[in-house]
């Protein structure tokens, strides 16, 4: 991937550093929000591999009381750092929805905030500026730091440090950290039958996709790929498919016929459940059960059950519940 001139050498390079035309290319995005603004802030940041869109790095943080101009700046400063640990000497395409940052830092708008004029010499003290180039992109192709940053102000708001939902190796692992046994693939054999994939027919995607769609990610699942009338999020190594189109019937959806009734997802702590059904209530869902809410399933089951506008339903499993 050349999105560089090969010309464009650091002034200092380092002594292992690889003639410059086959230098690697990393993609950082970055992402910073505040509820208040200033307010409870946080960022989202990660390294992206450009050819395949492997997720190689992430982090989330929450800054405590800032405005959401520092935090997105914050996320662009732990995005370099980060696409630097991986490789010292490589080009950087850093992709943010803030007009602002991707401007300053390229040099075509004044910084006139102090805060955010210091965080911006951070930056660039990171990697040489010669090496990084800015991208504006909207917020809709943003969505991996996004889901990063308002789990980082989550987190922060409920007093709990961030803890990462999967994909990328977690950063900060202690040394001493207990480390599991491998276990040789051919002593666990996989499942002949496991599940693949699952796939919902609906008659409005954008809606399900700000309902649904805003779940899976809050969930750990990454929208891998979409198209005009769907996309599809991948979890690990299975995926789900939510789509509209005109082979759908023109028909509400109903949980009680025969067919699939819910969708149940591990949502981590009870802390965890009961804060993303807190989050739930502003995109679209509605607590199913509420005068037996956290134990319609059963009094040794913590779960909440959630209905969205166009009736799916789904039941986030406490990971600490026994019945888990």
């Amino acid at each position: 991937m050349t999105l560089f001139d090969p010309s464009d050498t650091p002034a200092e390079p380092s002594r292992s550093a690889a003639p410059s035309a086959s230098r690697r290319t990393l993609i950082v995005e970055a992402d910073g929000g505040s509820r208040g603004n200033p307010g409870h802030a946080g960022y989202g940041a990660l390294v992206r591999d450009p050819d395949t869109g492997m997720i190689l790095a992430e982090k989330a943080q929450y800054i405590g009381k800032a405005s959401n101009n520092v935090a997105e700046y914050s996320g662009l400063v732990a995005a370099l750092e980060m696409a630097h640990e991986i490789d010292p000497d490589c080009w950087i395409l850093a992709k943010m929805d803030s007009k602002l940052v991707v401007e300053q830092m390229s040099g075509r708008w004044k910084i006139k905030h102090e805060d955010m004029q210091k965080l911006a010499a951070k930056a660039r003290g990171i990697v040489n500026p010669r090496r990084v180039k800015y991208q504006w992109i909207p917020r809709e192709l943003n969505k991996d730091a996004d889901r990063l940053s308002n789990e980082a102000m989550d987190a922060g708001m409920a007093g709990v440090p961030w803890v990462q939902k999967g994909g990328a190796a977690k950063d900060g692992m202690p040394q001493d950290a207990p480390v599991a046994e491998p276990v040789p693939a051919e002593a666990v054999p996989a499942p002949s039958g496991r599940l693949h994939h699952t796939e919902l027919w609906v008659r409005d995607f954008a809606a399900a996709e700000s309902s649904l769609g805003w779940l899976l990610e809050r969930l750990g699942y990454r929208r891998a790929q979409g198209w005009e009338t769907g996309a599809r999020w991948q979890g690990g190594d299975s995926y789900i498919v939510i789509e509209a189109g005109p082979d759908v019937l023109d028909a509400d959806h109903e949980r009680r016929r025969p067919g699939l009734n819910h969708l149940a997802f591990s949502a981590g702590s009870r802390a965890d459940v009961d804060l993303l059904t807190r989050r739930a209530a502003s995109h679209g869902w509605t607590l199913l059960f509420a005068d037996r809410h956290p134990h319609a399933g059963g009094q040794e089951h913590y779960a909440a059950y959630l209905e969205n506008g166009e009736g799916f339903e789904v039941e986030l499993v406490a990971e600490d519940s026994p019945s888990a």
